[in-house]
């Protein structure tokens, strides 16, 4: 009793854990304000970072904080480049009064903002900390929401940012159709040639088509550190790492040889696997213009088939809207619905249907054959690559200044709020707590409930749905274990099948075999045979046989004969 209560303590514990664990990774959250009465309701405070900073924007006041508009100009003409406006306040839903955003308000229109650092950033021998939250107000068709941080220049002049204006770093979500991403983009300075060249990191490592369209806030974060490692996180979950040196394209450090660009392929060189055969005619029966449809000849046109009719007649029904207008638009033309007097038959000139052509072969093609002066791929001879370099130090990137938003967008009201670029984690995690714990758990308020939270958890993890099934397979397994508890599976090691009375072929095998007669076990077969006697078909053969043998004048049968005849006895009486 004492071990079944111990293992129903026991598996209560693991389930209540793995719940525990499921709940914790459904709703990625690490905080939740216990004392608040109303979550979903929460007294804004300004937050302020405890630390160092490079550069912090939050947008409590009406202002843009030291924000910049560009007033970049197009290049053949005095138009403005950037036309799109640029707001600060509050979401849609209010959810905290007072927290204000930095808001894209324009559709379809280009825009530019910036701001300078504090002090700029030097890449020595301390991470870079990136982080600021996005919220899709409406689901975002195509655009971005990306951050470019601007690299140090004498002649930076936020005022003129324009798409090319160097950087070091972009990072942010980018939409265009079905196309999610997550960019991250450093500018790498070739050592040889002193040109730079982007290097993109490799696709996320989860699906993140949920994070443009659920209508939340998220928060964005990347790390870079000096041993060239980098790390990507959405809501504070790790979405891909990687290494500078190893996990960008095109990699950092170019390959060592190169194909030799003056190395030309020669003439006589045939790399085609197959060739049309030569020898191959087209057959003299093959109809080309054959039409692969024909008409059914079989088939013909109903009798009540109504020729005259249309198959489709206005809706009797509609009505011209009362507000139409025919300048704006255009002179009202009546919907069309099908003929309901098609129903029956149909309408309108009449056509057989068509069938597969019989005789349909299509256009005739050469058959291929394996090419016999094949020589394979041809491949350039390899050479020494002149622009050789290795950069064992990728993260020494050049510093940065300023931060930048440089954007096109088909979707309105797409609000940024809380940056904060930082070189100490710790500082980063207390503002995640001040800022983003809270938003997150207002939103989760309104979320839904366990059971669902569970399901997208899944959707997002699918490794999830084994700590599922463990869950709910555990208890099973445990009731079995409790109430049988000698119950198990298969027959035990002590089985064993029991014969019926009718001879088997091993029966028969073995009465054989020890009816043989051997000399030497004569004693032991005469004890055999006594045992074999004592009734069925022995024991009648027995008695045959010794009343055989007294009226021949013999003495007792031969074991051996008693045992020969019985078998052949229950051959012929198997029962």
């Amino acid at each position: 009793m004492q071990v079944m209560q111990l293992q129903i303590i026991s598996y209560l514990g693991v389930c209540g854990l793995t719940l525990l664990f499921a709940q914790g990774i459904a709703d990625d959250s690490h905080f939740q304000d216990a004392e608040s009465s109303h979550p979903n309701r929460v007294d804004y405070k300004p937050p302020k970072p405890v630390g160092d900073v490079y550069f912090v924007a939050t947008f409590d006041t009406d202002d843009l904080e030291g924000w910049v508009k560009s007033k970049a100009r197009k290049d053949d003409t005095n138009d403005t480049r950037y036309d799109g406006i640029w707001a600060v306040e509050e979401s849609y839903q209010e959810k905290m009064p007072g927290n204000k955003g930095l808001v894209l308000k324009s559709h379809a229109k280009h825009h530019a903002i910036a701001a300078y650092f504090k002090k700029p950033f030097h890449f020595k021998n301390l991470p870079l900390i990136v982080q600021y939250e996005v919220h899709f107000q409406n689901e975002i068709k195509c655009g971005g929401a990306y951050l470019k941080l601007l690299s140090v220049d004498d002649q930076l002049d936020l005022e003129q940012f324009f798409d090319k204006t160097a950087y070091t770093i972009m990072f942010g979500p980018d939409k265009c159709g079905q196309d999610y991403k997550l960019h991250f983009i450093f500018r790498h300075r070739d050592p040889v040639t002193g040109a730079y060249e982007e290097k993109h990191a490799k696709k996320t490592d989860v699906d993140l088509q949920s994070y443009f369209i659920d209508k939340r806030p998220h928060l964005y974060t990347l790390i870079v550190r000096p041993d060239s490692s980098f790390e990507m996180l959405i809501d504070e979950n790790s979405v891909s790492k990687g290494n500078l040196l190893q996990d960008m394209s095109p990699p950092v450090n170019p390959p060592k040889e190169i194909d030799d660009p003056s190395h030309q392929k020669p003439e006589d060189w045939d790399d085609r696997l197959q060739i049309p055969d030569p020898e191959s005619v087209k057959p003299h029966d093959w109809d080309e213009d054959a039409p692969r449809f024909i008409q059914d000849s079989t088939v013909m046109k109903p009798d009540n088939w109504l020729d005259e009719e249309p198959e489709y007649v206005p809706d009797p029904e509609s009505k011209k809207p009362p507000d139409w207008d025919i300048d704006m638009d255009g002179e009202w033309q009546e919907p069309e619905i099908p003929n309901p007097l098609c129903k029956t038959a149909g309408c309108g000139t009449w056509k057989p249907p068509m069938i597969p052509n019989p005789v349909y072969k299509g256009k005739w093609k050469v058959p291929m054959i394996d090419n016999p002066k094949y020589k394979g791929v041809w491949k350039p001879r390899k050479i020494v690559n002149p622009d050789y370099f290795e950069d064992t130090k990728p993260f020494l990137m050049t510093p940065i200044a300023a931060v930048g938003l440089e954007l096109w967008s088909l979707t309105p009201d797409i609000l940024f709020d809380n940056f904060i670029v930082s070189s100490d984690e710790n500082v980063v995690k207390q503002w995640v707590k001040d800022t983003w714990a809270q938003t997150k758990a207002i939103y989760d308020a309104d979320g839904p409930g366990l059971i669902l939270q569970l399901f997208l958890a899944a959707d997002k993890r699918p490794w999830l749905w084994g700590v599922y099934v463990f869950t709910v397979a555990l208890p099973v397994i445990l009731f079995i274990s409790f109430y049988w508890p000698n119950k198990r599976f298969g027959p035990p090691d002590d089985y064993y099948y029991k014969k019926t009375d009718d001879v088997q072929i091993s029966d028969e095998e073995k009465l054989i075999t020890e009816a043989e007669p051997q000399e030497s076990d004569q004693q032991d077969n005469e004890v055999k045979s006594k045992e074999m006697t004592e009734g069925g078909a022995l024991g009648k053969m027995t008695a045959y046989l010794e009343t055989s043998a007294q009226a021949q004048g013999g003495g007792e049968p031969d074991p051996g004969q008693i045992t020969a005849e019985a078998l052949r006895y229950r051959k012929t009486n198997p029962k």
